[in-house]
């Protein structure tokens, strides 16, 4: 037997190795501990639907309307000790002739984990992005809006998930400019 053999060096190298190894695998555990959570634990959504139609105008070749809406969720169920933020977000859902499906992003909001109120309760939401269409296609559509979230977990796999269909609300735009 060699004395290089438990030099120190040596020595710290097995230990810092092994400290990591320790570390990973707790970081996996909290990952997986709470992983069907996520499925579960939805937020409440009380109430998201249109308040007021601002205008609907030609923009540039593409149809641009501008709106407001009421949104009243309860997001504290979608917490746990390993997430630590919430991005929400409010989606306008639409068909058109050339594309069937369209996601456009109106509004969002990040919620962290420090936060005390993770209720959202907000009344005639003036959207922070304009609902556009790549063409003009939008005059006589209808509309569902949904809310969505994304959970950042602190260690783990990310995670997104959506208000049920069932409970969408839905309107239909003007067929004529406003």
């Amino acid at each position: 037997m060699s004395a290089s053999m438990h030099t120190v060096w040596v020595r710290l190298n097995a230990v810092v190795f092994f400290g990591l190894s320790v570390l990973i695998s707790l970081s996996c555990l909290a990952a997986v501990s709470k992983l069907g959570h996520s499925l579960s634990h939805k937020p409440i959504v009380h109430k998201l639907k249109l308040n007021k139609m601002r205008s609907l105008k030609s923009h540039g070749g593409v149809d641009r309307a501008l709106l407001s809406f009421d949104i009243h969720a309860d997001m504290e169920p979608t917490f746990h000790w390993n997430i630590k933020q919430i991005f929400v977000y409010v989606v306008a859902l639409y068909k058109t002739e050339t594309n069937p499906k369209n996601h456009v992003v109106l509004w969002d909001k990040i919620i962290e984990a420090t936060d005390a109120d993770k209720v959202i309760q907000k009344d005639n939401v003036f959207v922070k992005y304009a609902l556009v269409d790549q063409s003009d296609g939008l005059r006589g559509e209808e509309i569902e809006l949904q809310l969505m979230w994304d959970h950042m977990p602190i260690t783990g796999l990310l995670y997104m998930g959506e208000q049920d269909e069932s409970s969408l609300s839905k309107f239909t735009l003007p067929i004529d400019y406003q």
